[in-house]
């Protein structure tokens, strides 16, 4: 690539990847195209614009109303798109919706995206993030989904906010050989893991990296001590 060349906002892009993505260990082929193909600032509300590539997580004001979630830092949505191990033809079920912007790049990933959001302002502003883009294999519904959404089973699943555990409905909405990435644990101690079902009732659990990202919406978070 001749980076001399690029536009200002395709340098960023590049800079984006090549100083915080790759160290981030994600070195898939697929997901760092997917990351040049989905343009991030595309789905960043407006006054965050300036700030679609930097390394910080950015607020979700949506016509100036806080919806106190946000949109992770980049090379974390890259690495929980490249631990979920995609094939093109994986159907996925994202719960957390956000800008849409992790959705868009699953879905250069794989088949089809089925995502939940339980805030009815992101799942809308997502729509027209994906709409906008011309991104038309994600499917964004309403809805509380942090413990099972339906009966189908997927073969990949997302989690985009922390869990103090995943919970076992969510487990068993996994294909034999589908894999649920979810980042486990209360803060200051958070680790994405990634959780395969191996069998009808077997599931391994590989613990991938330590990070610390907001609870997802609807789970309780329990303060009790011993």
């Amino acid at each position: 690539m001749n980076v001399t060349a690029l536009s200002e906002i395709e340098q960023a892009r590049f800079n984006m990847v090549e100083q915080q993505i790759r160290p981030w260990e994600v070195l898939d082929f697929r997901v760092l195209q997917a990351l040049f193909e989905v343009q991030r600032e595309r789905y960043v509300p407006a006054p965050m614009q300036g700030l679609a590539f930097s390394d910080t997580e950015l607020p979700l004001i949506i016509n100036s109303v806080d919806t106190r979630e946000v949109m992770l830092t980049p090379k974390v949505e890259a690495r929980l798109a490249q631990e979920l191990q995609l094939k093109p033809t994986d159907c996925i079920l994202e719960i957390g919706t956000g800008s849409g912007y992790q959705a868009a790049l699953l879905s250069k990933l794989a088949q089809q995206v089925v995502s939940i959001e339980v805030d009815s302002r992101l799942a809308a502003f997502a729509q027209e993030n994906l709409q906008r883009n011309q991104i038309d294999n994600v499917s964004v519904e309403v809805g509380d989904a942090h413990a099972g959404w339906g009966t189908t089973e997927y073969d990949a699943i997302l989690l985009t906010g922390s869990v103090p555990a995943v919970p076992d409905a969510l487990k068993y909405q996994l294909c034999i050989g589908g894999r649920l990435v979810a980042v486990v644990g209360h803060n200051p101690i958070m680790t994405a893991c990634r959780i395969t079902r191996t069998s009808a009732a077997s599931f391994e659990t590989v613990r991938l990296f330590d990070t610390v990202i907001k609870p997802l919406r609807g789970v309780a978070t329990s303060h009790f001590k011993f």
